[in-house]
């Protein structure tokens, strides 16, 4: 494993926002949802998230999210990805979103 700096982790935007609104994608390849996420003073960006096997989408609504915020937009099919939204995989490679245990102001900074 290669081993980073202090300063390298601090170059990486996670920070935490709220869902609030999620919308099937059926373009996408592999099944997915569109989400809508308030990132506070950061404001409220879209991301495409492979999370259908574990979630449906009015349970995601309210939740709060972790995301990486500066990487650059990404297109996926006709729709812009603007984050990307953590998550681990389970023992199939389903992913299981990353969550904050209290709620936190959306656009708090991991550290």
């Amino acid at each position: 494993m290669e081993q980073i700096s202090w300063s390298d982790f601090e170059k990486v935007q996670l920070r935490v926002g709220t869902i609030l609104e999620v919308l099937d994608f059926p373009e996408a390849r592999k099944p997915a949802f569109k989400v809508k996420v308030d990132f506070g003073e950061f404001g409220i960006k879209w991301s495409s998230a492979q999370i259908t096997k574990h979630y449906k989408m009015e349970e995601l609504i309210g939740r709060q999210i972790v995301g990486v915020i500066n990487f650059p937009k990404k297109q996926i099919g006709k729709f812009m990805s603007e984050f990307l939204i953590t998550g681990f995989g389970d023992e199939n490679g389903d992913i299981v979103l990353t969550q904050v245990e209290r709620n936190v102001p959306n656009g708090s900074k991991l550290i």
